[in-house]
């Protein structure tokens, strides 16, 4: 699993400028800072080099190949001067100089409080191979600079070799080092000016970025509530203005289709409900016609009474789905009421069942004293429809359970049939949907599951189906205790 900061917009540019700005002061400070350091460590030990040079060669000739204690001594004091060189001893195999010129230290110089075992083996080897070598040492808090010469002897002719005399002379660097850490806390100083400076020009540039995105925001979130009318300003010529321009020309799209769509929607509503209502006086015609078809079928020829048996029931078939439509058509208009009274839950229950002899077929779980204020003609449209498709399309037995709770119930209605597949769960409460498109023609209307939920959303309920682990459909119809009007208030 990859983790996601969760970081917002502005604060990534910040961090990103401040990253950037102190990769490149680190970068640029770091590279001056070492240039500068080897420079001034490199004046230093070129100077140092230079004062030996010059001192040693005022020694020549030399008194003895041989030297003793005096002169080396001599040696060793005429190697400091008053700049560079702190003191110098001078050594032949392990005969060596004091530590301090015999004059002893000038005024304001410090001691090297070491001894000879601070000059390192490499050290020491180069200079007996006739190189000049150095090194570099803190004592006492104070960085030193150690330098190795040997003396050549100039043989008669003109070759030179090694006396076997090393002079090491040594030099503060302590006035180098505050150089260098001056150099330091300038560069920390040039680099947290540039952080802040960084920072101020995120700042500015962030707040130009983030406002059209912001806008962009703010308006496909109204665009996503049903604002059609949302728009942006645009401004400039650079991206973020060419996404505005984009974004108004889609919400354009959009709205005029939405419009269009609603208007189609609006126009089949009342194609429906004008129908159903034109069609409601020729029906009622027809049913009379076929209540005296009905009445006479039994007396008529067996061709004629079977068609006058089947005109009837076709009647009562279509007058039942006109009365759907309109019924359908009062929830898409939102004319839909509840009618609410303090009723028992249990007892309409039982009498949706014995009004259409469906006791003895059902059996039923009904806790008494469970009342609720509903609308009983709706609740008992909901209760006949589930019923009715659990006896038609399930197995029995056929049940109907009752629960409470403090301020909702619930109804669930269960056959032990082979259930729903479930590629048609999610659309069974669809209007018309059919499980078989073979089937060209249903037993009903089509629209009783579809009128049962809406009716359920009018109580602020709702109505689901899934099926149980050991078969069957399980509907369940959730009403709240006290349901409420169209105003959102007690009726």
């Amino acid at each position: 699993m990859t983790f996601q900061p969760n970081l917002g917009l502005r604060t990534r540019l910040l961090f990103a400028f401040a990253l950037l700005c102190v990769v490149t002061t680190a970068a640029v400070a770091g590279g001056l800072y070492i240039q500068a350091r080897n420079d001034i460590l490199q004046r230093a030990q070129d100077a140092t080099v230079q004062t030996m040079r010059s001192r040693l060669a005022a020694l020549y000739p030399l008194r003895s190949p041989v030297p003793g204690p005096d002169e080396l001594d001599d040696i060793a004091a005429a190697v400091p001067d008053q700049d560079s060189v702190e003191y110098a001893v001078a050594m032949y195999r392990e005969t060596h100089s004091p530590v301090a010129p015999p004059g002893g230290l000038r005024p304001g110089r410090r001691v090297l409080a070491l001894d000879l075992g601070v000059i390192s083996p490499q050290l020491r080897q180069a200079v007996a191979d006739g190189q000049i070598a150095w090194q570099r040492v803190v004592r006492q808090d104070t960085p030193w600079l150690i330098i190795g010469a040997p003396l050549l002897i100039t043989e008669p002719d003109r070759t030179t070799r090694v006396s076997g005399i090393e002079v090491y002379a040594a030099r503060s660097l302590l006035a180098e080092q505050r150089s260098i850490d001056e150099l330091t806390a300038s560069a920390w100083l040039i680099g947290g000016a540039a952080l802040a400076f960084a920072v101020v020009l995120a700042l500015l540039a962030t707040r130009g970025v983030l406002r059209p995105v912001r806008e962009l925001g703010r308006a496909a979130r109204l665009l996503g509530e049903g604002d059609l009318r949302t728009r942006i300003a645009v401004r400039g010529s650079d991206e973020l203005a060419d996404v505005a321009r984009t974004f108004n020309n889609t919400a354009a799209e959009l709205e005029r289709h939405v419009k269009q769509l609603r208007e189609m929607e609006a126009d089949a509503r009342r194609f429906v409900a004008d129908v159903s209502h034109e069609l409601r006086t020729p029906l009622a015609a027809l049913t009379a016609v076929a209540d005296v078809l009905d009445e006479e079928a039994a007396g008529l020829p067996e061709p004629a009474g079977r068609a006058a048996r089947l005109v009837s029931q076709e009647t009562l078939n279509l007058t039942g789905l006109v009365n759907d439509l309109i019924e359908i058509s009062r929830f898409d208009s939102g004319v839909a009421a509840l009618a609410l009274n303090e009723i028992d839950v249990a007892e309409l229950v039982r009498a949706t069942l014995r009004t259409r002899g469906w006791t003895e077929h059902v059996h039923t779980e009904l806790p008494p004293e469970v009342t609720a204020r509903l609308d009983p003609r709706r609740v008992d449209v909901i209760l006949a429809n589930l019923v009715g498709n659990a006896l038609r399309h399930g197995e029995p037995p056929v049940s109907v359970r009752l629960s409470a709770e403090p301020h909702w119930l619930a109804l669930e209605v269960r056959d032990h049939g082979p259930g729903l597949k479930e590629a048609v769960l999610p659309h069974v409460f669809d209007r018309f949907y059919k499980a078989s498109a073979a089937r060209a023609r249903s037993e009903g209307s089509g629209l009783g599951l579809a009128i049962a939920r809406e009716n359920a959303r009018l109580h602020q309920g709702d109505l689901t189906v899934t099926n149980a682990p050991d078969g069957g459909a399980i509907f369940t119809l959730r009403l709240p205790r006290r349901a409420h009007d169209q105003n959102g208030g007690p009726e």
